[in-house]
């Protein structure tokens, strides 16, 4: 998690506009570098847009999308330092898990001896050394979440985002994930935004809560304070107070 040290900003959206024939959405708030950040609200609350503005997928139709400070708004996808795990982990089934990894690297494969090297040691990493020859189809719903993980460690981003990674898991899956996502984030230092749906996952990873409802962000604060809330009820129903 951030340390005390750890105060500059890696992620601002300064008054961000986001108009749909039925809905409009805006987002205010920083995320500091180093820090984990939940996004969370109902479904349709803007969770998965306010992701896309930050990757990039989306180009918002006002404001300010800052990344390291620097006004990335008309910047591409694959410029951004940024990786998106999706929850379906974007694995190709046909490719065995080391290709699978290895398009972090390079999306048009040209792996050598250094390359290969970079690929086991994501495989160690996240406890999965051996595992290269593998097809997706084979592996278990955690085991492809591992695989996603390795790949976004070699691509080596300052910034993650994870939506929703572990909703196909088990609660003791959830668990392990939570503490791989812990350990890889004490080694990296990079700065994790996390969509979930579930209030152990505040818990067990967030320094901090970004809480939508409407397509705005109504609360962003530390995640204890976040969750001593009892003053809004939409907060309410998603802590079930």
């Amino acid at each position: 998690m951030a340390d005390a040290e750890n105060t500059g900003s890696a992620i601002g959206l300064r008054d961000v506009h986001v108009c749909y024939p039925n809905a409009h959405l805006q987002f205010d708030c920083t995320i500091r570098r180093g820090e984990i950040a939940a996004i969370v609200g109902v479904s349709g609350s803007g969770k998965s847009t306010l992701f896309n503005v930050i990757a990039g997928f989306e180009t918002p139709d006002a404001g300010r999308v800052e990344i390291f400070d620097e006004n990335v708004k008309e910047t591409g996808p694959s410029e951004r330092p940024v990786s998106v795990i999706f929850q379906d982990h974007n694995l190709f089934s046909h490719l065995d898990v080391a290709t699978n990894i290895g398009l972090g690297i390079s999306p048009a494969l040209r792996l050598g001896v250094k390359e290969r090297g970079k690929i086991a040691g994501a495989l160690m990493r996240v406890g999965l050394e051996g595992f290269g020859k593998r097809l997706p189809p084979t592996l278990s719903g955690g085991e492809r979440q591992r695989v996603a993980l390795a790949r976004a460690l070699v691509r080596r981003k300052p910034i993650l985002l994870l939506d929703e990674p572990f909703a196909a898991l088990d609660p003791g899956l959830r668990a392990g994930m939570s503490q791989l996502l812990l350990d890889l984030h004490d080694q990296e230092q990079n700065t994790i935004l996390i969509i979930t749906h579930h209030p152990d996952d505040l818990r067990r990873l967030a320094d901090s809560v970004v809480f939508l409802d409407g397509g705005r962000i109504v609360a962003h604060q530390p995640t204890t304070e976040f969750l001593a809330r009892r003053d809004d009820p939409a907060i309410n129903a998603f802590l079930g107070n």
